[in-house]
């Protein structure tokens, strides 16, 4: 290795690659790509020997799921401190994007939804979105992945969202009471909501932390995975929205939240309404086709 070359110790190489993933999912590039770079993210934290002896050594064939361009970005990242990958795809995504990721639970899937959607390009911008409901107005899922402690207004926009889920060492916290403030970006409308009054007294009044597996157990969140699998089962997900019917799901959206504020009578009215309309859609056609396709 040159006597200039820069030292990245293993969790410096990896974190350097999942930034690598995240700029990919932003750019909009084959999702298969960003999971390859996490992947090798992943083992290169498993590893039991620096990755700089690895590089020295050429054994980086040894690491699995490493291709050509992921040893190139390994390999010009341990000798120079950089990578011409990771700079071309941070010169190419909006900054606007890449800000929206400093948002405790808001991933590449959730930033673009976001951004193109709501034209958001800041974190006060997104605050202000989760209070006025336009995270939950939009037509299309939003998924959250909380990988971390999501505290104050950040537990509260990752609240905003359709689907949360959270590594299993993430955790939620209402730290306001502490500062003599109330919750605000929406928790004091949909903590009640979603673990009821009690729980959400407690959560705000006294602060504590509350883990991630019993924010699953009382409903706050939709699952906790372990912590290494939380994005790649995050993107899944994405993945099999974005194939679904997307008309379907805005309405459906619609139909949930309007529950909180609706008589039965409305309710019923309302999921009249929309089971119309959406039966009539080419959605609805299409999947009766493949139904019918294969049950012959």
């Amino acid at each position: 290795m040159p006597r200039d070359a820069v030292t990245y110790d293993n969790e410096g190489v990896a974190a350097h690659l999942d930034e690598i993933g995240d700029l990919l999912e932003l750019k909009g590039e084959n999702v298969f790509r960003a999971v390859t770079y996490r992947a090798v993210a992943r083992a290169i934290r498993d590893l039991r020997e620096p990755i700089t002896t690895l590089v020295e050594q050429d054994r980086l064939a040894e690491i699995p799921k490493v291709g050509p361009s992921v040893k190139d970005a390994i390999v010009q990242l341990v000798t120079t401190g950089t990578s011409l990958r990771h700079q071309e795809l941070k010169a190419a995504v909006p900054h606007g994007l890449i800000t929206l990721l400093s948002v405790p639970g808001v991933g590449p899937a959730t930033a673009r939804i976001i951004y193109e959607n709501l034209k958001i390009t800041t974190v006060d911008e997104l605050e202000e979105a989760a209070k006025a409901h336009r995270l939950r107005e939009l037509p299309k899922p939003v998924v959250c992945a909380v990988n971390g402690v999501a505290a104050g207004a950040g537990a509260n926009i990752a609240l905003a969202c359709d689907i949360v889920l959270a590594a299993r060492s993430a955790s939620f916290v209402q730290s306001f009471s502490r500062l003599g403030l109330v919750p605000d970006s929406g928790g004091t409308y949909f903590l009640p909501r979603l673990v009821g009054t009690a729980r959400a007294m407690g959560m705000t009044m006294l602060g504590e932390r509350i883990s991630a597996e019993q924010a699953e157990a009382w409903g706050l969140i939709w699952k906790t995975y372990d912590d290494d699998r939380l994005m790649s089962e995050a993107s899944a997900i994405a993945r099999k929205l974005a194939s679904g019917s997307t008309k379907g799901f805005g309405l459906l959206k619609r139909a949930i939240y309007a529950s909180a504020g609706n008589s039965l009578d409305a309710q019923l009215d309302l999921e009249r309404d929309l089971q119309r309309e959406l039966g009539f859609s080419e959605d609805y056609r299409k999947a009766v086709a493949e139904f019918m396709r294969k049950k012959k």
